[in-house]
């Protein structure tokens, strides 16, 4: 028997500890004046029936389920006759369920990838649409943190542009630098680092994370810079994980010569986060909750929703009833209540809201 929504989540995590105390707050001044900004929520007309709910969780751990309550419990004060009913088992099942027919709307952890938009595109005969409903997080593990690149202390570098980045960590600079970057003096250093090789490290190419990078960094480049030292988890005897990002840092802190792609949950005092810059002459922008939610941070990522709209169709009116709560202050205060992601910024709330008209 299925236990309802809030009422599950809530026993879940009780029971299991899954309440992870670890894993860090993204509130905020900043997110919570960017929330106050943005429209209440005015119900339209009366609608029911159950949303079955897709995305990312996982068997063991609570993940979005916990934020889904809330957004159940607030929704039905507007909606009483709707009923969300949630499988969040994972972002990979959510898409081909929405193909299928058994969901009705896919919350996902992270971009959607180009297999799954063909496969739901080759079952439906069009792709599924989507919209941005959230920001990533700055260091929340399990909850898109932001991806961040770092190197030695010892470096005098501060900021690098996305081009200069593609031509370390790829093989094709298909951003337009004049040749790959394999050795310190071609960014401009001198003296004992000009004729050093820059050590890339970063996640297995294969992980959603290394995917995301050739999409959003190497232009949709698959062709990797040779020299990349790749980590994955690590289970430990005990059971921990001994996580990829902090593998990779923990390399880095040990290579005066290196440079990494990784997080600052797990940075130590003996590398550097580098400021990005979109492009040269732009700024070079740090990552921090205001410059995710602005989207100033060149690899800002968003959290999209997916439901199936048959071109020149409406969308289901329950679905978008809640979607349209999803984006209001309502629902993004409920965003930031729960502290793993980072809210959207008032202009892709319009423009989100835009699409489902």
């Amino acid at each position: 028997m299925r236990l309802p929504l809030a009422i599950g989540s809530a026993l879940l995590a009780v029971s299991s500890g899954l309440l992870h105390a670890d894993e860090g707050r993204n509130a905020s001044p900043y997110a919570m004046q960017v929330v106050s900004s943005l429209p209440s929520f005015q119900p339209g007309p009366p609608v029911s029936g159950v949303i079955r709910l897709w995305g990312h969780g996982s068997f063991s751990q609570p993940f979005m389920r916990l934020l889904v309550a809330r957004w159940e419990r607030d929704f039905r004060t507007f909606q009483p006759g709707v009923t969300i009913v949630e499988d969040t088992y994972g972002t990979s099942s959510a898409i081909p369920a929405l193909a299928l027919g058994a969901g009705d709307l896919a919350i996902l952890g992270e971009e959607i990838l180009p297999e799954a938009v063909d496969t739901f595109s080759r079952l439906k005969g069009y792709p599924p649409s989507g919209v941005p409903i959230a920001t990533g997080g700055v260091d929340v593990r399990n909850f898109d943190y932001a991806q961040m690149f770092f190197v030695n202390r010892d470096n005098p570098i501060t900021g690098l542009t996305l081009a200069q980045l593609d031509a370390i960590f790829g093989a094709e600079h298909r951003r337009g630098a004049r040749q790959v970057v394999r050795t310190w003096g071609q960014l401009g250093l001198a003296g004992d680092w000009a004729g050093r090789p820059i050590i890339p490290y970063g996640w297995k190419t294969d992980d959603s994370f290394g995917i995301y990078l050739e999409q959003a960094l190497l232009a949709g480049s698959h062709r990797w810079n040779d020299a990349l030292r790749e980590f994955g988890h690590i289970t430990r005897p005990d059971g921990t994980i001994y996580d990829h990002g902090q593998q990779i840092l923990d390399a880095l802190a040990r290579d005066r010569f290196g440079i990494a792609v990784s997080n600052i949950r797990y940075a130590g005092p003996d590398v550097k986060a580098l400021a990005v810059a979109e492009r040269e002459g732009a700024p070079y922008v740090a990552v921090t909750a205001q410059s995710l939610i602005d989207q100033t941070y060149p690899l800002t990522r968003l959290i999209p929703a997916y439901f199936d709209r048959r071109p020149g169709q409406p969308i289901d009116p329950k679905v978008k009833e809640f979607l349209r709560y999803l984006l209001s202050r309502e629902g993004q205060k409920a965003i930031v209540d729960d502290g793993r992601y980072l809210p959207l910024k008032p202009e892709s709330v319009a423009d989100s809201l835009g699409k489902l008209e």
